[in-house]
């Protein structure tokens, strides 16, 4: 058997919440959860799973890194700019209010609901 990926538990403020933004954010459909976690299903059926851990734990920051085509990327970005979120043109974020053109590609970064770096990006980088 081949291995690809499955699943993420990704720390959330309020699940529901950081659920909702990248399903909007993503254009993603509404996905069956379960127990403590609200899920969004990725195109390939990779679920990122969101759970709120209890009070007692701080949330660390993590990187997550999505690879749009570049329609999605445009209507993605528009939707960070309609919403004021802040963000980047690179990881050090130095460059606020700009997106990148590296890699043959576009790329933006910003922080989610749950304060998790993210970064949007229309080609891999292999």
């Amino acid at each position: 058997m081949s291995v690809t990926f499955n699943h993420t538990i990704i720390a959330a403020k309020d699940s529901t919440e950081s659920a909702r933004f990248f399903r909007e954010l993503l254009e993603l459909p509404e996905a069956p959860s379960w127990g403590p976690f609200v899920n969004v299903q990725l195109a390939d059926g990779v679920l990122l799973q969101f759970a709120t851990p209890p009070g007692h734990i701080e949330i660390q920051m993590q990187h997550y890194a999505f690879l749009l085509d570049d329609e999605l990327f445009d209507r993605a970005y528009q939707r960070l700019c309609d919403r004021g979120v802040v963000h980047w043109a690179d990881p050090q974020m130095r460059r606020p209010g700009e997106i990148n053109d590296e890699h043959g590609g576009r790329g933006v970064y910003f922080k989610d609901p749950a304060g998790h770096a993210i970064e949007l990006i229309t080609r891999p980088y292999l």
